[in-house]
């Protein structure tokens, strides 16, 4: 027994002088095995094999020291974690070759108390079969460690236990040493004077600062400037929007159909007679706030392209004006046919747009009575397909477990069959390996003992050449003349003084050089500028005139479109509409008789989102139209604008 405790001794003593980060474990073997050759053979094989096993499977061992330190040897010392892997290893991967009697006199070698709680936590089977398993299935494969190493731990649990009721016997009948009672000192107060009490400071008078003065309301609150402009700018967006809706209104008027809409109001004070003019029509006055009459800043590009496009339309107009004196004719009359035809035109466009809606309505209600017909018979189809899918399911359900339940026999009979081959395979694969890597480290090993020499070598002789070189004499100062040339025979050689003189004089003609160019630069700005300055007021002059221009050619417009009288009534319109009536009356009567369900025949959500997404296009094609008569006003006709301003 003393023997074992010597050799684990000796073990332990190997493993805390290993290091991962800085020793080789071939090397470090090889080492230990020098070290031993006093030992005898069978003792320095047992310390190398103990050894090599816990270097081997060291990340396993530490395992499960580490969770017996955290969970049930929080009073052990760590000084005896090498201790408690070499404990671990032999009882989980040497045990079956040493023997349990072999395996009891190294345990009983060694101190009972920690033996006692170290071997109670490794035999535990909670913990072997829970998180002992899963922590080395994440190194090795699941079922070699609960084939290897698990099981056999669980089938020498009953010996282990016996072995660890010995221990506890033996530590019960270990009599705890006789403690005599040592002298308690009693110890006695001092006999010391009373203090006298502290007296109590006169409180020091708190200084009186200037008493700030409050804060003013005003600044918590915004100002009243700007509370008058944000109502005056809401008050001005508001009127300018009901104006806009209300030319909307009036000029799109016509595109209603005639049942949908009511007769226009007139009013008698805006009946013209025949022989009357046009009446002038006063924009309401509105009241815009102007906190200051800074113009728009606009860019460059945008300043000159505008600029020309008003200069391109001054000369177009005065080309008119000098073929209208050379004696050209006048369009007014082809102007007046167009507005008709225009006109007419408009009515055809309208009459047969209500036809267009019509018939998609007409098409609609044909596709409802289609798809009323359609729907009972898919029903039916569809159940008998439902039937023969979960008749064939069930069928093909059956035939796969049956199949299943076959292969799951013939898989378990060639498991028991290659159960034996495959672990000679895997102990001569392993034993093979072994060898690869001996042989693989001593190659390395031998490789570096080479590149260490040769290292050595090149730092001596590199050691002895700066020796050299530091014997050699060195000149320490070097007189210079900077007034003086280099004498190489160079073309336009010249001294240090000189070139830095030239350097100077080349500095100074540079430095002239870019202030003449920035002086150039600026009047250039200037100029630009200042033409700039005069094209911005030209193309406010134009805007001023283009804007009265378009106000009155808006003011045209509103007033023909509140004259103008609905569109008559077109035989197609009518017969469309009775079609529609007659349909629609038609799916009423087969849907009562098919009793199909109303969110499939009426679909009313859709509809209803449908005809407010309608009722917002035709919103947005309004402005959108309005946006673009205002513009194409604009574009066209500069001799009226001209004559307007």
């Amino acid at each position: 027994m003393a023997c074992y405790g010597k050799c684990i001794e000796t073990v332990i003593k190997q493993l805390d002088q290993f290091k991962p980060e800085r020793d080789n474990p071939e090397q470090f073997l090889e080492a230990v095995s020098t070290s031993l050759q006093a030992l005898s053979p069978r003792k320095r094989a047992f310390v190398v094999e103990v050894l090599s096993g816990c270097l081997e499977y060291r990340g396993l061992l530490s395992t499960v020291v580490d969770a017996f330190y955290a969970r049930d040897g929080r009073l052990c010392l760590r000084a005896d974690y090498s201790l408690f892997e070499v404990i671990c290893y032999l009882a989980a991967f040497q045990l079956e070759e040493l023997g349990f009697r072999l395996f009891a006199d190294i345990v009983r070698s060694q101190p009972p108390c920690k033996m006692c709680k170290f071997l109670g936590f490794l035999f535990n089977p909670l913990n072997l079969g829970s998180w002992i398993k899963d922590e080395w299935s994440l190194v090795y494969e699941t079922a070699c460690v609960t084939q290897n190493w698990i099981d056999p731990l669980k089938r020498w649990q009953p010996e282990v236990q016996e072995l660890i009721a010995q221990l506890q016997g033996v530590l019960t009948d270990q009599s705890p040493p006789s403690k005599t009672k040592a002298k308690v000192t009693e110890p006695k107060e001092f006999n010391l004077t009373a203090p006298r009490p502290r007296a109590i400071p006169v409180p020091e008078p708190v200084p009186m600062g200037a008493k700030t003065r409050p804060v003013p309301r005003s600044t918590y609150q915004p100002p009243r400037e700007q509370q008058l402009l944000e109502m005056t700018r809401k008050y001005n967006r508001w009127k300018a929007e009901e104006l806009l809706l209300q030319a909307n209104i009036k000029e799109m008027r016509c595109a209603v159909p005639r049942s949908r809409r009511e007769p226009p109001e007139q009013d008698p004070k805006t009946k013209l007679r025949p022989r009357d003019p046009p009446p002038i029509l006063k924009i309401p006055k509105l009241t815009f706030y102007r906190p200051s009459n800074t113009p728009v800043k606009l860019n460059t590009a945008a300043v000159l392209r505008e600029a020309a496009l008003y200069q391109r339309q001054v000369e177009k107009e005065l080309q008119r004006v000098d073929m209208l004196v050379d004696g050209a004719g006048d369009f007014s009359e082809f102007l007046e046919w167009q507005k008709k035809m225009q006109a007419k035109d408009r009515e055809e466009q309208l009459v047969a747009g209500e036809c267009r809606r019509l018939q998609g309505k007409l098409s609609r209600e044909e596709a409802v009575l289609a798809r009323t017909q359609v729907a009972l018979q898919r029903k039916q189809q569809a159940e008998q397909q439902k039937e023969e899918e979960l008749m064939q399911q069930r069928a093909e359900r059956r035939l796969q477990e049956e199949k299943s339940v076959k292969e799951l026999v013939e898989q378990v009979m060639e498991t028991q069959k290659n159960v034996r081959a495959a672990q000679t395979k895997l102990l001569k694969g392993r034993q093979q390996i072994v060898q690869e890597v001996m042989e693989e480290s001593r190659e390395l090993l031998q490789r570096s003992a080479e590149a260490a020499k040769e290292e050595q070598r090149r730092r001596c002789e590199l050691t002895a050449h700066l020796r050299a070189l530091e014997t050699q004499p060195t000149r320490k100062s070097k007189l210079v003349d900077l007034t003086q040339t280099a004498g190489y025979g160079l073309e336009g050689e010249m001294s240090v003084v000189e070139l830095r003189e030239r350097l100077a004089l080349l500095k100074e003609t540079q430095r002239l050089k870019e202030e003449e160019k920035r002086d150039q630069i600026l009047r250039g700005k200037r100029a630009k500028s200042q033409e700039l300055q005069n094209a911005v007021e030209r193309i406010a002059l134009c805007r001023a005139a283009n804007g009265r221009s378009a106000a009155l050619r808006w003011e045209e417009k509103k007033a023909q479109s509140a004259t103008a009288g609905a569109p008559s009534q077109d035989e197609r319109v009518l017969e469309l509409q009775r079609r529609i009536r007659e349909k629609a009356a038609q799916r009423r009567g087969q849907e009562t008789q098919l009793h199909v369900s109303a969110p499939q025949a009426m679909r009313p959500k859709p509809l209803a989102q449908l005809e407010a997404r309608r009722g917002l296009e035709l919103e947005q094609s309004r402005e959108r139209r309005l946006r673009a008569l205002l513009q194409g006003g604009t574009a066209s006709g500069p001799a009226r604008r001209l004559g307007a301003a």
